[in-house]
């Protein structure tokens, strides 16, 4: 067992065995299954590449036994830093085949970021690309090679630097299958063990590591699989990064392997790209953000795209205006599906089959049935359904603490092991309504204004692309409400026009915005999210250039 790593209770640990939730087989375990099922099917596309579940298996195992061989072993982690490209896959699958652990660090991630996460996971491997969009990772590897007497291996995805390895040398390295087989069979690690090191979402500190079992991850990857319908026709296409959870394994690449699909890279989010992708290999379900579809939704499709095979549009990160998914249903003639959930654990789904209402307004409900969920008030009493508070959530893939991080864990977990989301939502039923996250409401006096809210209703105003709403400081009453928005091509709106607008939806008049900024884009987490906390920065920075703040000391 890993050290610093909080396993579930036991009796909770039996009550989900034996409810056939954990089903005690490694991720690597959960591939074999669909290998040896469909050993030639196509599993990933990637521009002209295609490689069939038998490739996938061949590719995994030698860079697997050419990790063992460089002395990775079970449980040693390996911060994994590659875009979207099929060695990802490839080192992906290799890692979790000999129990190593993974460490997700995304393509954006720089010095400090990378830095954090081999400190904080004791990595002694670190995997690569040469250079990306104009940036070279290698310099930074030697920097933390420097830094980090552990970090004993960096591999490098094209040309390496001095005391770097080659990837392609380690591809190339063993190539005896029945020496492979051996090296691999004498590797011995539970399902029980940690798999895969997430990285916690925050936007105003540094990522907090995740730590995923094999147990729990394939449960995750099975039901939100099964809650998307995916079965072996399932063609599924990652825009997103690879790394992040949602189009890991909510359902993401690893949901279509359990079921035996088609993982499709898409070399980049642009409308006609997608739109060809789609047409030319038949994809069924995109994984999406509301910054893509926002931009899908007002462009033109292309002559001669025959989109008829998309059956989903999922949208994950942050909450999709009911509005957009009316459109996605009248312009793509599929269905909108909304997921909401954490790295830590749950996963909430809206299903294909749900009636229009919940489809177009709610975030869903737990893919897991076992999944405990509450919502409570400040003072941790459970509300009512339809009141709003903050979501509790435990559960068999819902993590009982950070990785090493104590402090930590003390504010994100109550005593009786439920994790804090830290969301501000409703419940009826199962079903969950987002509100934005405790952090995220505006304070105006002592009236607290849903950003959320606020924000769908300035989106269904036909000059408006994507909107967001934060809080400006205000003397007098804390806090108010600025609307920031991305219009469509040529079209205007001034303040005026749009209070107008708002004041048509019968909208309580202190939650209006008193002041519009139109921009022509939003700052983007690399995952897709609004980066709120730089559009709060900006418009304190427009009011102190226009004199606007007034100290309230």
């Amino acid at each position: 067992m890993l050290v610093g790593f909080k396993p579930w209770p036991d009796d909770f640990a039996q009550r989900y065995r034996h409810a056939g939730l954990w089903e005690d087989v490694t991720l690597w375990g959960m591939m074999a299954r669909t290998v040896a099922r469909y050993p030639d099917k196509v599993a990933l596309v990637a521009g002209s590449l295609r490689q069939s579940y038998a490739d996938l298996d061949r590719i995994s195992a030698r860079l697997g036994a050419s990790l063992l061989q460089l002395g990775i072993a079970p449980l040693d982690r390996v911060v994994l830093q590659l875009p979207n490209v099929p060695e990802f896959v490839h080192y992906y699958l290799a890692l979790v085949r000999i129990g190593a652990i993974p460490v997700m660090a995304l393509r954006s991630h720089r010095h400090t970021e990378v830095r954090h996460f081999i400190r904080a996971s004791g990595a002694v491997a670190y995997v690569l690309p040469d250079v990306v969009h104009k940036f070279d990772y290698r310099p930074m590897a030697t920097e933390m090679q420097k830094e980090f007497p552990d970090l004993k291996t960096v591999i490098v995805l094209g040309e390496p630097g001095v005391g770097q390895l080659a990837h392609i040398g380690l591809l190339a390295g063993s190539s005896d299958p029945a020496a492979i087989a051996q090296r691999l069979a004498e590797v011995k690690f539970s399902p029980d063990d940690v798999a895969t090191m997430l990285l916690s979402g925050g936007t105003t500190a540094l990522s907090k590591l995740i730590p995923r079992t094999h147990n729990d991850y394939v449960l995750n990857a099975r039901l939100c699989g099964k809650a998307a319908d995916f079965d072996e026709q399932t063609v599924f296409m990652a825009i997103l990064p690879l790394g992040h959870n949602y189009n890991l394994a909510s359902p993401g690449i690893l949901g279509a392997f359990y079921y035996g699909g088609t993982v499709v890279l898409a070399p980049s989010g642009q409308a006609e790209e997608v739109f060809s992708l789609v047409s030319r290999e038949r994809v069924t379900v995109i994984a999406a953000a509301v910054p893509l579809i926002s931009n899908w939704l007002v462009a033109d499709i292309p002559q001669g795209c025959n989109l008829s095979s998309l059956k989903v549009i999922q949208n994950g990160g942050a909450r999709l205006a009911p509005e957009l998914r009316q459109r996605i249903i009248s312009k793509f003639a599929c269905k909108p599906q909304e997921i909401y959930g954490t790295a830590e654990g749950l996963i909430n789904m809206t299903r294909t089959d749900d009636p229009l209402d919940l489809v177009l307004n709610s975030s869903g409900s737990p893919v897991c049935e076992e999944e405990e969920i509450k919502v409570v008030d400040d003072f941790g009493n459970e509300v009512a359904d339809g009141e709003s508070g903050e979501l509790l959530t435990r559960g068999p893939y819902t993590i009982r603490g950070y990785y090493r991080a104590d402090d930590k864990n003390a504010e994100a977990f109550t005593l009786d092991g439920f994790y804090r989301m830290g969301d501000i939502v409703r419940k009826q039923g199962r079903n969950i309504y987002t509100e934005g996250r405790r952090k995220d409401l505006i304070n105006r006096g002592g009236e607290k204004i849903s950003c959320d809210e606020v924000e769908n209703l300035i989106l269904m105003h036909p000059a408006v692309k994507s909107a967001s709403l934060v809080a400006m400081p205000d003397p007098v009453f804390g806090e108010k409400a600025c609307a920031f928005a991305v219009l469509k091509e040529g079209q205007k709106l001034s303040f005026k026009e749009l209070i107008a607008f708002l004041e048509q939806q019968n909208i309580a008049r202190f939650k209006l915005p008193e002041r519009l900024e139109v921009v022509s884009e939003f700052p983007l987490s690399p995952v897709g999210k609004i980066l709120k906390r730089q559009l709060r920065e900006m418009i304190v920075a427009r009011m102190e250039a226009e004199g606007a703040l007034v100290s309230v000391a």
